[in-house]
């Protein structure tokens, strides 16, 4: 809130109590719009309060400036938030006579005072359109241009916010890295689950951007490209205009089939950016996973009967047959090339769809294969030199091996590529994709089969990521403690209980290739867990709080509380990987947030990044409120939110 302090005289000499407005209006109506509120006179560190006014003004969400008196420090704030960004200001005003020539125009906010201090008879009114308007501007934020400056000129782009985060640390310098260090951890660990939390808690607005984009590429990664597409239609609901947010969009949709819809989104896109070689390799790769689809079904319905393996010729003839949607693939990727020649991305699969379309029996253009073949292999020499490190570049001149070169030659670029893989499970398997898809259309067998061998055996050796059948989440009711003033699950419930969750796993079909998660407190937590390792499934365990607290909060206090105990830690012998503590996997619990709802949100999250189709929830719940936030209620309502598929086993039906 930028603002006048103090007491301080109207323009017709009567007193004005600023701090009044602010801790009576501003800053309540604020907080309810969700909002953290300060003021520069809140800062108490030593130092140039110009530093930290800077940064304030840099990367909060919203400015709110306070016009009822010309005070040159206000202006000069707003001045420097309509120079560093497009949006985020709110102005409001008190009483007074005239209005200011420069923001004549711009919508205020007016409110109501009375001797010197917010009018009591007007106070609540005031407070609530404070609030509505603060939660109107940063829900249109993304939409229109609010400063002056990016208005009147158009061209003008505002920098990236975290380029310009100061050397000197802050809290927001300081909060923003424990944030991006605890999301790079879980991006570096594969932990799509613990990004998506991770996401939503974004010490600003600003970093929900690029939080997006980071779980959506981890899912992407994952091959849920769906649940991926959800999480670029959030970024691009932030910033509709984000160029690499609807990039990865077209990939999903490309990748689901939606075909027509990646199509007319590219086209915007190229119009958008014509000499953009990223956007029409995409384009190319998006019709070339369209050419792939189209002729694999063809193949597989001229093979007959399901249970023969379709022939490499018929697979041939099937592509051979395609040929027009091959060709619409090989133009974007040429255009890419031509526009920025070190794009070794698009000329490689612009030379690689070019011979393939040459060996499925189509004639091409000899003179421009040879040049294209020039341009590709200088790209990817040119690439590799400046990172003999970079795995892409590396896998690229791999990849042109395997089109031109002889046999020895190929097997020593695959090699050259696998030792800088630094075990990269998903880009080894990436580059297995393209081999696969050259041995399955027969194009130079012996050479395909050798790289097809180096790159299977690299595989072999790096710990591929699970893929479980189903995943199987539960929440249920601890067992009642000894001075439970209202029984809920008493102990005697207890055999019918596991009974019915033996039961809903049957159903299920549950077994060793899916995966179970839950916490693991006295009573379902635990009789769930037990069945799940009877039968062999894969078990993970997420706690809210380090174990020892866990234990005396949600285990120890149950009847029989040390039998309990030693069940606890028998299933935690049993686990093939240990609990995973909420507070060393996604740091401190956010300011108002409550463990236990964070917790189901984690666990929710972990489930889901597997895919949403495979989502089962089982609960075990009496259909009421829990004793408190974060209960089998809450995760009940969030899954129904989201898959609908849910086993309640209602223990008031129990005996």
């Amino acid at each position: 809130v930028a603002m006048t302090f103090g007491t301080k005289p109207s323009t017709d000499g009567s007193p004005i109590d600023f701090n009044r407005v602010y801790a009576e209006l501003l800053k309540p109506a604020l907080e309810l719009a969700g909002l953290d509120v300060f003021r520069a006179d809140d800062e108490q560190r030593a130092g140039d309060i110009r530093t930290d006014m800077f940064q304030e003004l840099l990367v909060a969400d919203l400015v709110v400036v306070d016009l009822t008196l010309d005070n040159p420090n206000v202006w000069y704030e707003l001045g420097v938030r309509h120079a560093l960004r497009e949006r985020g200001v709110v102005l409001v005003s008190g009483p007074r006579s005239t209005q200011p020539f420069d923001i004549y125009t711009d919508r205020k906010l007016r409110y109501h005072l009375k001797d010197g201090a917010p009018d009591a008879e007007f106070l609540e009114a005031d407070r609530i359109a404070i609030t509505a308007m603060s939660r109107e501007t940063l829900a249109t934020s993304t939409r229109r241009k609010v400063s002056p400056v990016y208005k009147l000129l158009p061209h003008l782009q505002q920098p990236e916010w975290k380029h310009l985060l100061l050397d000197e640390e802050n809290e927001f310098s300081e909060s923003h890295r424990a944030w991006a260090q605890r999301m790079d951890t879980a991006r570096r660990k594969n932990r799509p689950g613990d990004i998506l939390v991770l996401a939503g808690e974004t010490p600003t607005r600003a970093l929900q951007l690029e939080a997006q984009r980071v779980a959506g590429a981890a899912l992407l990664q994952l091959e849920h490209y769906d649940f991926a597409q959800e999480q670029y239609d959030i970024a691009l609901a932030i910033d509709p205009r984000d160029k690499p947010s609807r990039e990865k969009k077209a990939i999903c949709l490309g990748r689901l089939g939606r075909f027509e819809e990646a199509q007319t989104w590219l086209e915007a896109m190229t119009d958008e950016f014509p000499t953009d070689p990223e956007v029409w390799a995409l384009a190319g790769r998006v019709a070339k996973e369209r050419w792939i689809r189209r002729w694999r079904t063809h193949g597989a319905d001229m093979a007959g009967d399901a249970n023969v393996a379709t022939s490499g010729s018929q697979m041939r003839e099937a592509a051979a047959d395609e040929d027009a949607l091959l060709d619409v693939a090989i133009q974007p990727y040429l255009g890419a090339f031509v526009t920025d020649p070190s794009h070794f991305y698009s000329g490689i699969n612009a030379l690689t769809l070019m011979l393939l379309r040459k060996h499925l029996g189509t004639e091409v253009d000899d003179a421009l294969l040879q040049r294209l073949t020039g341009g590709v292999r200088w790209a990817c020499h040119s690439a590799c030199q400046r990172d003999a490190t970079d795995y892409w570049a590396q896998a690229s001149a791999a990849q042109l091996s395997l089109l031109l070169d002889p046999l020895a030659d190929v097997r020593r670029r695959f090699k050259s590529a696998l030792a800088v893989a630094n075990h990269d499970w998903f880009a080894l398997d990436a580059t297995r994709q393209t081999v696969a898809l050259l041995n399955e259309l027969q194009f130079r067998p012996e050479e395909t089969g050798a790289a097809m061998s180096l790159l299977e055996r690299e595989i072999a050796r790096v710990r591929s990521p699970i893929r479980p059948r189903k995943v199987i989440l539960f929440s249920g009711h601890m067992i009642d403690a000894p001075k439970r003033a209202t029984p809920r699950f008493p102990p005697t419930m207890e055999a019918a209980a596991a009974a019915r969750i033996e039961q809903a796993l049957d159903q299920l079909g549950a077994g060793e290739d899916d995966l179970a998660l839950s916490q693991a407190a006295s009573g379902g937590d635990l009789l769930f867990l037990e069945a799940c390792q009877r039968r062999g499934l894969h078990v993970q365990v997420l706690l809210p709080f380090d174990e020892a607290t866990f234990v005396d909060a949600s285990v120890r206090p149950a009847r029989d509380g040390d039998g309990w105990c030693m069940r606890y830690y028998a299933t935690q012998a049993r686990l093939r990987t240990p609990p995973r503590i909420m507070p060393d996997e996604l740091g401190p619990l956010p300011r108002g947030a409550n463990a236990y709802e964070r917790c189901n949100q984690w666990l929710l999250s972990t489930a889901l990044s597997w895919g949403v189709n495979k989502v089962h929830f089982i609960c075990l719940w009496n259909g009421g409120g829990g004793d408190g936030p974060g209960g089998t209620a809450h995760m009940y309502n969030e899954v129904k939110r989201r898959t609908g598929r849910v086993t309640w086993i209602d223990t008031r039906t129990l005996v």
